[in-house]
């Protein structure tokens, strides 16, 4: 494996670095808001499962 030295890895940094490209302020929105509405639907999908899972639990043991 080459070594490389302390001013060539700098170099490879910043060249590297010069390459990324930020999202606009209006994908990161759109991204956000996105997240949140899944958050939202995961949220609502688990609660109806374990309130599912609890319904069948409680006739299972309790006969209820």
């Amino acid at each position: 494996m080459a070594k490389t030295s302390s001013v060539e890895f700098v170099q490879q940094v910043r060249e590297e670095a010069k390459k990324i490209t930020w999202p606009s302020r209006k994908e990161v929105m759109i991204s956000t808001v996105m997240v949140m509405i899944m958050v939202a639907l995961a949220s609502v999908f688990f609660l109806i499962v374990d309130a599912i899972l609890k319904w069948g639990i409680d006739k299972l043991l309790l006969g209820l």
